[in-house]
């Protein structure tokens, strides 16, 4: 039964581990079955007792893994969160990532983005146009893009209203992207509309 708890922790929290992280958990796995089995063999005489501390010891462990996706997914918000300094003015804090996001208002959905201030365009996932309410059945992918998979079909929408703190824009282009796409990205067809774009001391600022 423990076993199976401890399969569940480390299935739900493994996707957002990167490769240290996960060779830091075997370690930490192999250092306790290692002392659970030194204590297995001081204690074989009392299997009972032994048993129940190797339960503790399992429970300490999925808390543990617990803990550590519950701290990443804080930090991941904490690291996203945006702050309107000012009429015109938004700034936005460098995620642990090395990224910038914002999450933008659009069609009254909140959508996250990843600012790119490298395309040229405000690129969409499938998902969030879902979300906005586009019918992905009647885009018409007459465009193309480059990215890291290769070359991928791009379909163009306008954003009829797009929010971000106090300020508000209407008729925004932007295009479907027609492959497989983690995040929407937030491109110069938005971005372009600021006067200025300041990025210091790990944050980003977005002056009109």
């Amino acid at each position: 039964m423990a076993y199976g708890v401890l399969g569940s922790a480390v299935n739900a929290y493994m996707p957002s581990m990167s490769t240290d992280n996960i060779m830091q958990l075997v370690y930490l796995g192999l250092l306790i079955l290692a002392i659970g089995g030194s204590a297995l063999v001081a204690g074989r005489k009392n299997m009972g007792k032994m048993l129940q501390q190797a339960m503790i010891w399992a429970l300490i462990f999925v808390g543990v893994i617990a803990a550590y996706g519950l701290w990443e997914d804080m930090s991941r918000n904490v690291g996203s969160q945006q702050a309107v300094v000012g009429e015109d003015t938004i700034a936005v804090a460098r995620s642990r990532d090395g990224h910038f996001y914002l999450t933008l208002d659009i069609n009254n959905e909140a959508i996250p983005f990843i600012i790119d201030t490298g395309a040229s365009q405000v690129v969409l996932s499938q998902r969030d146009a879902e979300r906005i309410g586009i019918d992905l059945a009647s885009l018409n992918y007459v465009g193309s893009a480059m990215t890291a998979n290769g070359i991928v079909q791009t379909a163009p929408v306008i954003l009829d209203d797009v929010r971000l703190g106090n300020i508000a824009d209407r008729n925004i282009p932007a295009v479907v992207n027609g492959g497989n796409m983690d995040a929407s990205l937030l491109g110069m067809t938005y971005l372009g509309l600021y006067d200025r774009i300041e990025i210091s001391n790990g944050q980003m600022v977005l002056n009109r």
